[in-house]
């Protein structure tokens, strides 16, 4: 009976499994299928995936336009410089939190807490406000600022939190051995927080690659727009190139998901070890 009834429960989590993963990966399919239609076509009666006469056209079209490798090269470039400032600050921030005790300690944690519980959007009048009167307005310094403002909060509490799990033990050992304090953090700590730092890097790089409001606001020039605003552009009030929009936002997919792929050894790790402290 037992049998029976376990038996029963795991074709049911495996069938609302299997249900919930198509409607995950169909819209993803469809947009792929617009992207390989011939001509520009949105709607279609056919129900095939791989549309009849497919041709990569669209991708041919968007690699060969000036203006879309130039969005492409400044999201890396933005994306980029995100991820460093995030794994680096986030990751000697976290140590701080973690290892020492300051004065102010409480109330810094508390501040970054509070931080997450407004949406980023919340937070870009102050923002711009902020870089209007440093004259960062339509420039990337300006932009990689409010990324990394708010992209901040939550990897300096997932290192914070993962540094909890590693022993004291093992940076006082090293500083007794005669590194310093620096040191030990480089040689020691940093090594073991490998799979906390990798979270950090690829939620840094997520939240600059392919955000579209804040840019919208901070970027005016075309020559400046990252990958999002670009796309944008292929949309007008009386027409929309939906097979370079739906490459476009294919190619924009891909590099988040080979992250994912390169990455994931260390992402269940980073994610659950980061949350129990011994």
């Amino acid at each position: 009976m037992k049998k029976t009834k376990g038996k029963i429960q795991l074709i049911v989590i495996y069938f609302f499994l299997i249900i919930f993963t198509l409607a995950t990966l169909y819209p993803v399919m469809r947009v792929i299928s617009i992207s390989l239609r011939p001509g520009d076509r949105l709607l279609s009666t056919s129900l095939a995936l791989i549309p009849e006469g497919a041709t990569l056209d669209a991708y041919k079209k968007l690699f060969s336009d000036d203006r879309f490798l130039r969005w492409m090269l400044n999201s890396i470039l933005v994306s980029t410089a995100v991820t460093l400032i995030g794994v680096i600050l986030a990751s000697m921030s976290g140590f701080i939190f973690s290892k020492y005790d300051f004065i102010g300690k409480k109330a810094g944690m508390t501040a970054l807490l509070t931080t997450q519980m407004f949406p980023a959007t919340m937070l870009l009048l102050p923002m711009y406000i902020m870089i209007s009167k440093l004259g960062l307005i339509n420039s990337f310094v300006g932009l990689i600022v409010i990324y990394s403002a708010t992209a901040l909060p939550f990897c300096i509490w997932q290192m914070k939190g993962y540094y909890d799990t590693i022993p004291n033990a093992l940076y006082e050992a090293a500083v007794i051995d005669g590194c310093s304090n620096f040191q030990a953090f480089i040689k020691v700590i940093l090594p073991l927080a490998a799979p906390a730092l990798v979270i950090t890097a690829l939620f840094s790089f997520m939240a600059s690659w392919s955000e579209y409001i804040v840019a919208a606001q901070v970027l005016q020039s075309q020559d400046m727009f990252t990958l999002p605003l670009g796309l944008k552009q292929f949309q007008s009030n009386m027409t929309t190139e939906w097979g370079l929009y739906a490459a476009g936002s294919v190619i924009v997919s891909i590099p988040v998901v080979v992250l994912f792929i390169i990455l994931s050894r260390w992402l269940v790790s980073g994610l659950t070890l980061g949350s129990v402290k011994e």
